[in-house]
């Protein structure tokens, strides 16, 4: 078990009390989802069709709502681990090249699969996490390559920015190249939670475990790179041997989130911040923290999605984007430190 150098006086009691809001915050999100959806409010109180009720409540919604939590949850989580291990505020899924190397991994695994005869079964979910995974750790890797390293950070965004312009248009040609699956894909481009059924909420919340227990063992070398490489390594921390590991961790998490749901923008980026603006803590609270703030973030972005043009929905990826931009916005008009070019 590593031991982490810094100190940030953390207390444990403020750390369970933040926890214990959120939570409670979510279970009340959770229940509002289960009631109200695209046709108004849920048909429970129907007692003529209590059967139909029933069937909504439990085939539809519920593993909608929670598929949404763990894929936010997920993002969070990967959005809390680039910023640590990149030691980048703006280090996210979407900026290092994996979102876009998990959505190429997608388009292939739809391929291979069938996109039209698309279903809820464990092949298909197996297979598009592994396809996702796959892609996922590639885009990083891509960046990490023409970056030379995370040393430059200018160098570092600007690599995840060319790899994801080139990982994208492929995905576009795979689409040009079948237009018979451009349905399909362009639900999964603009981010859904609406075919997330209970194989992949297994799915996802099995990833989320698994990757939420590595980061959390792994979380001081995180804290140390916080203090530089140089630093971490005159504290003998072997931060190297553990990097592929940590990259990872990231991959799975982000190719589970996005093979399920679809590319889902600013979630993992934002979750960290808010963490940092209420309370200031290592990362083996940010990591936790982050990834129930993420999955309360897309929960209500899922519920708003439902809602706001019912009996329409809106895809929710376009939903985060617009209140990603916004948040990007007001954080960058409240640091006067930061230059806007």
């Amino acid at each position: 078990m590593f031991t982490s150098p810094l100190n940030t006086n953390t207390h444990l009691r403020d750390v369970v009390l933040m926890s214990f809001v959120i939570l409670l915050a979510t279970l009340f999100i959770l229940l509002l989802s289960l009631f109200l959806g695209s046709t108004g409010t849920s048909p429970i109180f129907d007692y003529l069709h209590r059967d139909l009720s029933w069937k909504i409540i439990m085939e539809i919604r519920l593993p909608r709502s929670l598929g949404a939590w763990t894929a936010g949850a997920l993002l969070g989580l990967a959005g809390a681990l680039a910023q640590g291990y990149f030691r980048n505020p703006l280090a996210d899924p979407f900026l290092l090249g994996s979102a876009s190397g998990a959505s190429v991994g997608v388009a292939i695994g739809l391929i291979g699969i069938g996109a039209s005869s698309l279903n809820s079964t464990w092949f298909s979910s197996l297979t598009l996490t592994f396809s996702a995974f796959i892609g996922a750790s590639l885009g990083v890797l891509l960046t990490l390559v023409l970056a030379r390293g995370v040393g430059n950070t200018f160098r570092l965004l600007l690599s995840g920015v060319i790899v994801g312009v080139i990982l994208g248009s492929i995905t576009q040609l795979i689409i040009f190249v079948r237009p018979q699956d451009m349905l399909t894909m362009q639900g999964f481009l603009l981010g859904s939670t609406g075919l997330v059924g209970w194989n992949e909420c297994l799915i996802m919340g099995l990833v989320l475990i698994f990757c939420g227990l590595g980061a959390w063992c792994l979380s001081p070398i995180l804290d140390a790179l916080c203090l530089g490489e140089a630093t971490a390594s005159s504290l003998g921390v072997e931060w190297k041997k553990w990097r592929f590991f940590l990259i990872a961790i990231f991959a799975l998490s982000t190719a589970a989130a996005v093979s399920n749901t679809g590319l889902i923008a600013f979630v993992g980026l934002a979750a960290p911040h808010i963490v940092r603006s209420l309370i200031r803590c290592s990362y083996r609270y940010l990591l936790f923290l982050a990834s129930l703030v993420g999955g309360s973030v897309l929960l209500v972005a899922d519920l708003l999605a439902r809602t706001l043009i019912s009996p329409q929905e809106l895809p929710v990826g376009v939903l985060t984007s617009v209140c990603g931009g916004i948040y990007l916005m007001l954080i960058m008009n409240k640091n006067q430190k930061m230059e806007i070019f």
